[in-house]
């Protein structure tokens, strides 16, 4: 490993604001190398990623998923812009993979996962098929030579399968051979989404991801959480309205409304605001009041960190505690901060931060821990090993850029 972080200070005492502070930033440079050195181990040597387990071996089992892969790309991208070493080699892996394992070449699209060389879920997931188009507008910002073709790739199949335009939304799921899956419609898939169209519109210019983008969040944001409470129901019918009573996988698609998904919403809707020139819509008042009911309604008062899901009416439902949406409410703050801030915006942000430190930070091994148990220390029962760079670095990186969108662009050198 390349560096120790243990009783590293995150800022100096007085600083006013940390994202200018100069130790914090050094700090979160400091972390960000550490996670890029860590996740190194991921590749096999027959194509693909290893999940890696706590200590940075790989766990058992030849599965790969799809997200993994493209966040894995977009990841190393996102750390070859900021001049880390050694990160061409995931890029390399990651595409090659995409196109070779992952894409579909009898039914065109992106399957959800592999054993080895064989499918084993070939769902076609909008979920899955935004974040190829990600992995792709990011190894464009990279300089990959087959970002090109994915992006085109991704986009087509995605106009034809997925996007309907009648109400500015992806659809979410369908068979391999295109057959319908089911009539469900999703905000998760769809939040990605504006992700993965705002990172395409940053690599290409094309006017038609930003345009997409924005409906999505016009939906969501402008429609949606004013009144619900300025909260972000996940489940829809397929005439998209709200599922109140869906209830699907606990972990990937669980009842009611999930906090961390509002930080990373409202977070999207800054750096399209951004991106369209800073119109005068009150994107940030309507992104500032779903960010700050998510701090509200998700933050364990006694414990810390924030819970998982939330009743419709705001109170806890799932209280386990994740990493991946401190980390989101990290990058969301970060982002107000930039846009002027306030006190309170200040505070979480550092208390975020500490609370990360203290209890998912892994500073003997790198990496985060993806879960806590009620006493704050890392358990194992629905991740098993560390299963992901992208929410973790993100959070490390998002505070370094100087603006709120363009973050590959933008980033400083840390390498």
């Amino acid at each position: 490993m390349e560096e120790r972080m243990t009783d590293t200070p995150l800022a100096s005492p007085a600083a006013p604001r940390w994202i200018d502070d100069p130790q914090h930033r050094d700090w979160l440079a400091a972390e960000a190398r550490r996670q890029f050195a860590f996740f190194r181990a991921s590749p096999r040597k027959d194509g693909g990623f290893h999940v890696l387990a706590h200590d940075g071996t790989p766990l058992p089992g030849e599965v790969q998923e799809l997200h993994t892969t493209t966040r894995l790309v977009h990841s190393y991208a996102l750390g070859h812009r900021a001049g880390v070493a050694g990160c061409e080699a995931i890029i390399d892996a990651g595409m090659a993979y995409l196109w070779s394992h992952h894409r579909d070449a009898d039914h065109g699209g992106y399957l959800w996962s592999l054993d080895g060389a064989a499918p084993c879920d070939t769902r076609k997931l909008a979920y899955g098929h935004v974040f190829v188009l990600l992995a792709g507008a990011s190894a464009r910002l990279a300089g990959h030579p087959d970002a090109d073709r994915l992006i085109d790739d991704a986009t087509a199949v995605l106009d034809r399968h997925y996007w309907e335009d009648g109400v500015g939304l992806f659809a979410d799921e369908w068979n391999r051979d295109w057959a319908p899956f089911s009539a469900y419609r999703g905000m998760n898939a769809n939040m990605h989404g504006v992700e993965a169209l705002l990172a395409a519109y940053e690599a290409t210019g094309r006017e038609v991801y930003l345009t997409r983008a924005g409906r999505i969040l016009d939906f969501f944001l402008n429609r949606i959480a004013p009144a619900e409470g300025w909260r972000l129901p996940e489940h829809y019918t397929e005439n998209w309205q709200i599922d109140r009573a869906y209830s699907g996988n606990p972990m990937f698609r669980p009842a009611g409304t999930t906090p961390g998904h509002s930080f990373e919403l409202g977070r999207l809707m800054l750096q399209h605001w951004d991106l369209a020139n800073r119109p005068n819509n009150g994107a940030p008042a309507t992104a500032r009041r779903v960010i700050e009911q998510a701090l509200a309604d998700g933050w364990d008062v006694e414990k810390g960190g924030i819970f998982y899901t939330l009743q419709f009416g705001g109170a806890p439902a799932i209280r386990d505690r994740y990493w991946w949406p401190v980390t989101e409410a990290i990058g969301a703050l970060s982002s107000l901060i930039k846009l002027g801030g306030t006190e309170d915006d200040e505070a979480w942000y550092r208390r975020l931060w500490q609370f990360a430190d203290a209890h998912f930070i892994d500073h003997a091994q790198g990496g985060w821990f993806p879960e806590i148990d009620a006493e704050g220390q890392p358990t194992v029962t629905q991740f098993h090993g560390k299963p992901d760079i992208y929410h973790s670095v993100q959070a490390a990186l998002l505070p370094l850029s100087p603006g709120v969108s363009r973050l590959a662009e933008t980033l400083p050198q840390i390498g």
